[in-house]
């Protein structure tokens, strides 16, 4: 399998070693995430000797218009399950730096089998945020094929979305549209940043359909028999592909301290099938 050193991986070395951990803990923690012995020890020598891996200097924080607060779950009180009107959703485990809440049950079999069926008459090569313009592009890193469904396109997706609403507290106009994503073996997609980077050239014309990103869920479709988790490398975590499973994730700022790099780690044995809900700031146009 083909990789490469990309700017995230790059940029994920620089907030290591910020952090205090040394080269040879970095290093392994590559090689545990799936990173190939010779790509990691490239990047390392590529990055660890730029004067930003060694005093790197933190975005600002800049006050988001109309964004009071993050779309979140409500766990104050540690509850075991949360009641989203028409099921109840299983909270299976939480982290609080990064903000990762994985949970159970949020979507039955028949939705996921629908989901499929509709998606799979649409499905072409996965794009990326093409950062230079706003448009998008093809990206080595992302070999999963997929579609999206605008709001409310089919029955299944209206319901999930008002689900996906009140367990989130977040409005549903200002969620994007439903993707659906389709990997074979040996597909994957590399540790990235959902957020979009402020300091790219293209980043203006993206805010412009609804401001900045603000969270990510990724609900399971179906279960690969090996592969195919979600990985957070900051954290040391991987989430494994449980159908009608979901992993949520949020980010107050568009910067790497959110600890928020996250990959679908690539499938080994069956197929992998997921559906993805981006949150932004305001509503999605």
């Amino acid at each position: 399998m083909n990789q490469s050193v990309t700017i995230e991986l790059r940029q994920w070395i620089v907030e290591q070693a910020a952090a205090g951990f040394s080269r040879e803990a970095v290093m392994a923690s590559m090689v545990a995430s799936g990173w190939q012995e010779a790509v990691a020890l490239k990047a390392l020598k590529a990055t660890w000797k730029e004067p930003a891996a060694v005093a790197p200097q933190p975005t600002p924080v800049v006050r988001r218009e109309g964004a009071k607060h993050l779309p979140d779950l409500d766990l104050s009180q540690s509850p075991r399950q949360i009641d989203v009107g028409d099921r109840m959703v299983d909270v299976i485990a939480s982290l609080n730096q990064p903000r990762v809440v994985v949970l159970g049950n949020l979507l039955s079999a028949e939705e996921c089998d629908a989901l499929i069926e509709s998606a799979r008459p649409q499905l072409a090569r996965s794009l990326t945020v093409a950062t230079k313009t706003g448009g998008e592009e093809l990206n080595p890193d992302r070999t999963s094929s997929g579609t999206f469904f605008a709001r409310g396109q089919t029955p299944e997706v209206t319901r999930i979305e008002a689900r996906i609403a009140r367990l989130l507290n977040w409005p549903i106009e200002n969620g994007e549209g439903l993707q659906v994503l389709h990997y074979r073996p040996g597909a994957e997609y590399k540790p990235h940043y959902d957020y979009f980077d402020p300091d790219e050239p293209g980043t203006p014309n993206i805010l412009k359909r609804g401001g900045q990103r603000l969270a990510t869920l990724v609900m399971y479709l179906s279960e690969p028999a090996r592969g195919g988790g979600t990985t957070f490398p900051d954290a040391g975590l991987e989430v494994a592909p449980v159908r009608g499973n979901a992993v949520f994730f949020n980010y107050d700022r568009p910067h790497p301290s959110t600890r928020t790099l996250h990959g679908g780690a690539p499938v080994i044995e069956g197929e992998k099938w997921v559906a993805t809900k981006w949150l932004r700031e305001r509503e999605f146009v």
